[in-house]
């Protein structure tokens, strides 16, 4: 198993080296780049996202409000450069690193990123790997929670709707199934907001933030209540439409394995349907099920938060990662891709460990790569 792993590990290398290249390149051809947002601004013409620029920019804002270098006739590859000094287009690409050669650049970031420094933001005055710190914990507390309870939800469902099959439990419970998988968590969300937290009915629960504002002053047990106060209805609501899949990936597991011929020798030795479904079914049938909770968690963590950290004002990396690619914040891009790309690799090979430690007659040794 050892080997395994060390070749999983030696595997990461070039599949994050492949998908960083892939992004690089269409990022590279992606219209809106930073250098025309800055040209934009400097017109009068910004968004609200990039009306905050500072640091870099800032500096060449201010230049080119001072020389005010507006120039007949010029052209410029990029759009909305046309009538500026050459000069201005020059120094903000320079601030941005663009004057240099596209290889040079993308080595130049696959350096930094081996040591684990990603740089800072294009429009924000701060540190990339600090933003991604600042959103951690949003994102982690979604991802966690939510997987946590759809496995304490799904894993006794599927259990009872397989021992019960096509009984009335079973079909109803399917028809609860379906629906809730029919129908998007975001908008569950807004039935939430609108029975619970002030919509229209009931305001029991907090619709902003991850905390209250005077979270530091509480103590250890408030601030616990505190936390879960604010948790509850975006977990809920990701929970609701996010236990369908696993509920019936368990149930039809535990149908497959309830059919083989080691239950019903099983059963023929005398021992009773809780002995047979708990000492012998359980652990085969939760091995996928089981081994699956890395990808479960990834899923969740980074594709399935992004409307809900939106709808209840939550600044995750989801929100995070979705705003700096609008505004073309190359930096807080990469740097996410590649923190997420890697978790993503790093828990999928424990998921092959936990797939050898549930089962150890899986091996994976023998496995060729």
């Amino acid at each position: 198993m050892l080997a395994y792993i060390f070749r999983r590990l030696l595997l990461i290398i070039p599949t994050l080296l492949g998908i960083m290249v892939i992004n690089f390149v269409v990022i590279q051809f992606a219209p809106g780049g930073p250098v025309e947002q800055v040209l934009a601004e400097l017109r009068g013409n910004a968004s609200d996202a990039t009306s905050a620029f500072s640091g870099q920019g800032g500096d060449v804002q201010d230049n080119a409000q001072a020389g005010g270098a507006l120039q007949a006739g010029s052209t410029s590859k990029y759009r909305g450069a046309q009538g500026l000094d050459p000069a201005i287009i020059e120094e903000i690409e320079r601030q941005f690193g663009f004057d240099k050669p596209l290889h040079e650049r993308f080595f130049t970031m696959l350096r930094d990123y081996a040591r684990f420094d990603f740089g800072s933001s294009y429009f924000r005055d701060e540190t990339v790997i600090n933003l991604v710190l600042d959103k951690m914990p949003v994102s982690i507390s979604l991802g966690l929670w939510t997987t946590l309870f759809v496995y304490l939800i799904s894993i006794p469902l599927g259990i009872r709707k397989a021992v019960r099959d096509g009984s009335t439990f079973d079909v109803w419970s399917s028809g609860v199934i379906v629906i809730g998988y029919a129908i998007p968590s975001f908008l569950f969300a807004i039935l939430l907001i609108i029975l619970f937290a002030g919509g229209r009915y009931l305001d029991i629960f907090p619709l902003r933030g991850l905390t209250s504002p005077d979270w530091d002053q509480l103590g250890w047990a408030a601030r616990i209540g505190d936390y879960f106060w604010h948790i509850t209805l975006p977990v809920t609501s990701m929970v609701i439409s996010g236990f369908a899949s696993l509920t019936m990936l368990t149930k039809n597991s535990f149908l497959d394995q309830i059919g083989m011929q080691y239950v019903q020798t099983a059963r023929a030795k005398g021992l009773n349907e809780r002995q047979v479904l708990y000492g012998h079914v359980f652990r085969n049938a939760m091995l996928i099920v089981i081994a699956g909770f890395p990808s479960a968690f990834i899923s969740i963590l980074f594709t399935g938060s992004i409307l809900i950290e939106v709808i209840f004002s939550l600044d995750g990396l989801g929100l995070l990662g979705w705003e700096a690619t609008i505004n073309r914040d190359y930096p807080v891009v990469f740097a996410t891709l590649y923190f997420f790309t890697l978790l993503g690799l790093i828990l999928q090979l424990v998921g092959d460990i936990m797939y050898h430690l549930i089962d150890p007659r899986i091996d994976f040794e023998s496995r060729n790569f």
